[in-house]
């Protein structure tokens, strides 16, 4: 049996390519998800691997829909091969039911995993770099040094709560409490 499987990372995406893809590749069963592929917890992929049975080909429209790491790739391959389940990407036009298209399979996942790395290598060196140069990223603070010297002398005087002072300087309770708490006590 042909099984298909979509998935997208966030709900503002959606998996009309893949499962058009998927339809036109004649799956008999189609699971679609939305969840990030990092994350382990992954419902409609666990159903998928629960159902598969020895002989279904499992049809992706990329592997990246599968795994975010060669590891995880290569796990999922593993698995699915104990139980006798072979994999295909529509995309890469990788049949693992072929010698030659495990070793393809392999080398890709390979060459995938290495340009995800030197990605991560160019961007903390782009962070450093900015670091270096006195460029600190996130989000700005919310307090400012003269917002937490009038918090302070505002509590000092007793006559305002700390939702009070929140409430003044336009924060939450917890932002100020947090700021207070960093930048030494009362």
């Amino acid at each position: 049996m042909k099984i298909g499987y979509a998935r997208v990372s966030t709900d503002a995406q959606e998996t009309h390519l893949q499962m058009d893809a998927l339809k036109r590749a004649k799956c008999n069963r189609i699971y679609e998800e939305k969840a990030s592929g990092v994350k382990t917890e992954r419902p409609e992929l666990m159903r998928l691997l629960d159902n598969a049975r020895n002989g279904d080909v499992i049809i992706v429209w990329k592997f990246d829909c599968l795994a975010r790491s060669l590891r995880q790739l290569i796990d999922t391959t593993v698995l699915l091969n104990q139980h006798g389940v072979e994999l295909h990407s529509l995309t890469e036009n990788i049949n693992t039911t072929t010698p030659s298209g495990k070793l393809t399979f392999h080398i890709f996942a390979a060459l995938a995993e290495f340009e995800r790395d030197l990605l991560r290598q160019r961007v903390n060196a782009g962070l450093k770099a900015a670091r270096r140069r006195g460029r600190v990223g996130g989000r700005p603070k919310a307090l400012g040094e003269a917002d937490l010297k009038k918090a302070r002398a505002l509590l000092r005087s007793g006559d305002y709560t700390r939702v009070e002072v929140a409430q003044e300087l336009a924060v939450s309770r917890h932002t100020l409490w947090r700021a207070l708490v960093k930048n030494v006590t009362l």
